[in-house]
């Protein structure tokens, strides 16, 4: 970057101050520092650009474009300029809107806008500011940033505007309050008794919020005072709760009981910690009960939330489907060829590996996909939709778990997208709490809807199948994932488990993505377990490990 020469003359006569390689200018009135990014001369540029005939800039944007769009930003946010700040985004109205409100229902002030240095078009910050209700004040401190992108209308670099900006918990339509919590804390405890905490278990933050979410005004709390981002319609529908930020008082908290396993859960833990962007879920079969939820990243919960297409993890649920129909079974032979083309796609197996005069349990095993789509012509738009949900009680948007969650989707499509449905692509999307069920119904021959809190806290009624799979389709079904847990693509993770045990590897494209996600599941006695590790290749040598791993802790 380059020296900054000089500091606008109306902002006062006294040198500024280099400090930490940043320059420190002191705001008019202010009274408070915002540690302003080298680039310079934005006062300057802006009174000549008024005199000339405005030029639409186009391309990559320089290092002083981002500097001095990130500047304008922070420093017009810290004066308390609020239309000013807005206007140096993209989206002025709504910036206006959560800015205002920072002020006004957060009731944040004081704030000190500290800017760390830019990487490529992206310019980190520290917030530091106080937050006062009634006559207590707290302390806020925390990390953001923004990002500079190009106005397609007039080429000027402005802050792409985001509520994630303002705060790092923030999705695009939600708030920040301060104010009296509408809803009382809970304390959580395991099936044993044990209080769950982040301190103790990570990635269980943001099922202690849907835990105070749902069941707080139940369980017999009181609330307490906090600041806290409040939810709005778009982040409601992704299931995203409540998020406490700050407390003031804590109220007192009711007591709920989950159904984790304080072994599993430390495992899961661990176990995810490994490897980057994992989750994984464990359940009893014969129940529905979840013992462990595991994320590496602990702001989402993807292993309840996620909606990632599955890969072959769900040609579990296809070949029910194939079997059901008589077009495979287990023992007999069954095309493999190295590509198939259907719908005007042409669709490959891993390598373009065949398998001559193979049989179906081969096939499966070995995760060809070319033996799934040539089935395809076989079937209806709606045959594969039917299935999930019919046995595998999935895509009906009516699991309650206790927290929030995404029971699956498996939309009706047509010609090669149906057929890319088949091998877990298309439109089809999971998370290892639905691939978890899935292995789960197949050891327990019968659906059982997941679940953290058990029914009888709150008489909700829990999810059914409308059927279960005939006896003939229930053995082959096993008999194929057994094969594949002692011969096929899952036989090194799940080596000395057996045998009272099966599995399906699974790797899903992913648009823009170099690798795969790698899925897993499996079961074993009276676990079923699933994961992913998300951009990390072939489900067998990520996720499957970490799967593995749970089912051999037991529980």
């Amino acid at each position: 970057m380059g020296k900054r020469r000089r500091v606008d003359e109306r902002r006062g006569k006294r040198r500024p101050a280099v400090v930490g390689g940043m320059v420190a200018v002191v705001l008019g009135g202010a009274g408070i520092g915002v540690y302003a990014l080298y680039g310079g001369g934005a006062a300057a540029d802006s009174a000549a650009g008024a005199r000339l005939k405005p030029v639409v800039k186009t391309g990559p944007l320089s290092q002083t474009e981002v500097t001095t769009a990130a500047r304008t930003f922070l420093t017009a946010w810290q004066q308390g300029a609020v239309a000013k700040a807005a206007a140096a985004t993209d989206d002025s109205a709504a910036a206006a809107a959560l800015l205002t409100d920072y002020t006004k229902d957060a009731r944040v002030s004081d704030v000190t806008l500290t800017a760390g240095r830019r990487t490529g078009d992206k310019v980190a910050f520290k917030v530091k500011g106080t937050v006062t209700y009634e006559k207590i004040t707290k302390p806020l401190s925390y990390d953001s940033a923004l990002t500079v992108v190009r106005r397609a209308k007039d080429g000027r670099a402005t802050v792409a505007w985001h509520a994630s900006v303002v705060h790092p918990d923030l999705l695009d339509g939600d708030t920040l309050v301060t104010g009296e919590a509408g809803t009382p804390p809970v304390r959580a405890l395991d099936r044993d008794g044990g209080e769950i905490t982040t301190a103790r278990y990570p990635s269980l933050g943001t099922v202690l919020d849907g835990l105070r979410e749902k069941y707080g005004k139940k369980a017999g709390g009181t609330a307490g005072v906090e600041l806290r981002v409040v939810r709005g319609k778009a982040s409601k529908a992704k299931k995203a709760s409540d998020k406490t930020l700050l407390e003031f008082s804590k109220g007192t908290p009711g007591t709920v009981r989950t159904t984790l396993s304080p072994t599993l859960q430390a495992a899961a833990e661990q176990q995810v910690a490994k490897t980057a962007r994992a989750s994984v879920v464990v359940l009893r079969p014969s129940t529905g009960e979840i013992l462990a939820v595991a994320n590496t990243g602990h702001g989402f919960n993807t292993a309840f939330n996620g909606s990632l297409a599955p890969g072959s993890t769900m040609k579990v649920v296809t070949s029910s489907l194939l079997i059901e129909k008589k077009l495979a079974s287990a023992d007999k032979v069954h095309p493999c060829p190295k590509t198939f083309t259907y719908g005007g796609w042409k669709f490959h197996n891993d390598d373009d590996f065949q398998i001559k005069g193979g049989t179906f349990k081969a096939s499966f095993a070995r995760s060809c996909n070319t033996a799934f789509i040539s089935q395809a012509g076989e079937l209806d738009n709606d045959s594969l939709t039917r299935q999930a949900q019919q046995v595998f009680g999935l895509s009906m948007n009516n699991w309650a778990i206790g927290v929030p969650s995404f029971d699956g989707s498996v939309p009706v499509q047509s010609a090669a997208q149906m057929a890319a449905s088949l091998i877990g692509q298309g439109g089809v999307r999971m998370n290892p709490l639905n691939m978890a069920s899935v292995s789960a119904t197949v050891k327990s021959g019968t659906f059982h809807q997941p679940y953290l809190v058990s029914p009888s806290v709150d008489h909700r009624t829990l999810a059914t199948a409308s059927r279960t799979m005939s006896a003939s389709t229930l053995s082959q079904l096993r008999e194929l994932m057994s094969y594949t847990a002692a011969y096929g693509t899952a036989a090194e993770a799940m080596r000395g488990l057996g045998p009272d045990y099966g599995a399906k590897t699974g790797s899903a494209e992913v648009d823009g993505q170099s690798k795969p996600n790698g899925w897993f599941t499996a079961y074993r006695g009276d676990l079923a377990a699933a994961g992913v590790v998300q951009a990390g290749g072939h489900g067998g040598d990520t996720a499957g490990p970490i799967v593995a791993a749970l089912l051999r802790t037991g529980g």
